[in-house]
């Protein structure tokens, strides 16, 4: 059985000390939620200070973006050995936000993963379709692409280490959700396809999150579901109470 992660993108929020704060007060909350795996992304300038506050507790620390090269002329980056560096040890890899915002695509995500997988640290994988893709009945095949070309070149072994993250963009900041049954579709068919292109083994052992207005009122049907392992939590990872909520109906869903 795949344990649950719940995972928090604080995207753009927090200063130094609030994200501090926040993570000294989530390890000492946390201790009784053993059946499931915590995770928060803060931003850049304090991934060393809350990699330090969570240490010697079980909650993984990830960055929310990487660079392919290990260095060079790229303003405003940070590479996968620097990330090491700061202590996290997770890397959220293409995100809706990056790919709409920053012209990110799917070639540059396999690369990002590649970077990720080199320098040991676990990458999650993002993939979802648009409004405009689902209305057009586009969103397997929208899923097969981005799963197919962001994992180019991964190995079995290495897929049963890394997490995808289904995230419908059309559901990510903006109060609406992908039902329970849509929900599972996706993930059922992602989960066919690792199956088909990684083996049996490598599948089962790969987890799946759904990510997209994931609140403590709407955790319990998603994270029902057979097939999601998990949530990739935005907007409701910036409470201390909403996310240990998500993580408690996860445990219980186990």
């Amino acid at each position: 059985m795949r344990t649950p992660l719940i995972a928090g993108n604080w995207k753009m929020h927090k200063t130094l000390r609030e994200s501090v704060a926040f993570a000294t007060a989530l390890a000492a909350r946390a201790g009784a939620l053993t059946s499931v795996d915590l995770l928060i992304a803060p931003t850049a300038p304090a991934l060393a200070a809350v990699a330090a506050a969570v240490e010697g507790h079980r909650i993984g620390v990830a960055a929310q973006n990487v660079h392919w090269e290990r260095e060079g002329a790229f303003t405003g980056e940070m590479s996968a050995p620097m990330i090491c560096d700061t202590g996290a040890t997770w890397v959220i890899v293409g995100h809706s936000e990056r790919r709409q915002l920053f012209g990110e695509t799917d070639e540059t995500v396999a690369r990002k993963v590649r970077a990720a997988l080199t320098a040991r640290l676990t990458p999650i994988v993002c993939i979802g379709e648009t409004l405009s893709e689902r209305d057009a009945n586009e969103t397997l095949a929208v899923l097969d692409r981005q799963v197919q070309r962001a994992l180019d070149g991964v190995t079995g072994s290495e897929l049963a280490g890394l997490v995808i993250a289904y995230e419908p963009v059309w559901a990510i900041g903006t109060g609406r959700t992908a039902s329970p049954a849509q929900a599972q579709e996706a993930h059922a068919h992602i989960r066919q396809r690792l199956t088909q292109w990684f083996g049996v083994e490598a599948s089962a052992a790969c987890r799946i999150l759904y990510g997209g207005s994931v609140k403590p009122d709407n955790a319990r049907t998603l994270l029902g579901q057979p097939d999601i392992d998990g949530a990739l939590v935005g907007g409701a990872s910036l409470d201390l109470d909403a996310f240990l909520a998500i993580a408690g109906t996860a445990t219980r869903t186990a």
